[in-house]
């Protein structure tokens, strides 16, 4: 935390971009302790209704997407780490914020090594991203709607 700080007073270069110029998408917690960024369009974007991350999200289902680590910039707050074991016996920390528990994003994940799944609604503008497809629809609760997306089963491959 303290090289960004340095960085940015310094001058320097971010990843080849001026230092304090902000990244594409901007994401932070309710109370705005802990702060990221990242710049590129996910690829993976799902609404999930596993009952891992309905259990996380305390919700039907949780929307998420992979951005790639080295993309993946925190700008301030030290989030705290869950580590859980998923259903598939692989290991993965969810993080939040310390202060108000917001769930931020997961990272370690043992099953997508160099990705990051950021929770949707902690972004600035949610709205730039749409899901591009829902999985493990067999446990969607039957009063939600099916989007106009390609639906799995499961986990796609």
């Amino acid at each position: 935390m303290t090289e960004f700080y340095d960085i940015i007073l310094r001058g320097d270069s971010i990843h080849g971009r001026e230092a304090g110029m902000a990244k594409k998408y901007t994401a932070r917690c309710g109370c705005g302790a802990v702060a990221f960024e990242f710049d590129k369009d996910p690829d993976f974007i799902a609404v999930c209704h596993c009952l891992d991350c309905k259990k996380a999200s305390g919700g039907e289902a949780a929307t998420w997407f992979g951005v790639p680590e080295e993309d993946f910039n925190l700008l301030s707050g030290t989030p705290k780490a869950f580590h859980h074991v998923a259903d598939s016996g692989k290991g993965l920390d969810r993080n939040f914020c310390p202060v108000c528990a917001a769930r931020l994003y997961t990272s370690n994940l043992e099953s997508f090594p160099g990705l990051v799944f950021v929770q949707l609604g902690s972004l600035d503008r949610p709205e730039l991203i749409e899901p591009k497809l829902e999985m493990f629809v067999k446990r969607r609760a039957k009063w939600t709607k099916p989007l106009d997306v390609p639906q799995f089963e499961e986990m796609p491959s």
